[in-house]
């Protein structure tokens, strides 16, 4: 499962189009990152969980000696781990809002405590008149910053499919392939070598069989 950027984004900034009260508007936007970021992170648990099992499905496979098969699951491996790094991304874009949205609401809570002065009363009124405008200042800002990422983000999944599936780039298939291996302790030339050897030599029928 892959949880979309482009909802999160929308569902973070609805709030922002709402005709509220500058307070109502951000304490409903607190609330509105607040399920945004708990949604992205169970996404990455179920992701993570998901590491793990496909981490051990390698090891396990390795120990077959088909090498094919295990350097296939080492290239999912490298898809999943892109996924879970593109949702911490998107995390951590939704916090940094968080973190201006409870600076205006602070602001505005405690401007409501100071009402009974008339000196007070005149800030409030001067502050829930920027209000607005700090409002669209952060949309804007979370806006460019989320198109940015967007962007970035495809690059580096377009870039990693690239290596994986161009034949031109094999070598370097290869090398992230075999980072991944070594990363999670397997050896596949002593995998091999210490498979069943009537398995060995089936797999490579299977593998040298014409298509």
């Amino acid at each position: 499962m892959e949880l979309s950027f482009a909802k999160v984004r929308k569902k973070a900034m609805n709030i922002f189009r709402k005709k509220t009260s500058a307070k109502e508007a951000l304490r409903s936007s607190k609330r509105e990152m607040s399920v945004a970021t708990r949604n992205v992170e169970r996404e990455i648990a179920c992701l993570q969980l998901e590491e793990k099992k496909l981490v051990a499905e390698i090891k396990k496979t390795a120990k077959t000696g088909n090498e094919a098969a295990t350097r296939i699951l080492a290239r999912q491996l490298i898809r999943l781990r892109q996924q879970i790094t593109n949702l911490q991304g998107t995390r951590a874009q939704i916090r940094g809002v968080a973190t201006h949205t409870q600076a205006m609401y602070a602001s505005t809570s405690i401007s409501v405590g100071m009402k009974g002065a008339s000196k007070a009363m005149g800030a409030m009124n001067k502050l829930q008149q920027m209000e607005p405008a700090k409002q669209v200042k952060v949309m804007r800002e979370f806006q460019k910053q989320s198109a940015q990422m967007d962007m970035t983000l495809e690059m580096m999944s377009e870039a990693i499919d690239e290596t994986l599936d161009k034949d031109e780039q094999e070598e370097e298939t290869e090398e992230l392939t075999n980072q991944v291996l070594d990363e999670i302790g397997v050896d596949i030339a002593s995998q091999l070598s210490s498979a069943p050897k009537g398995r060995i030599a089936m797999n490579k029928r299977v593998e040298n069989a014409p298509r």
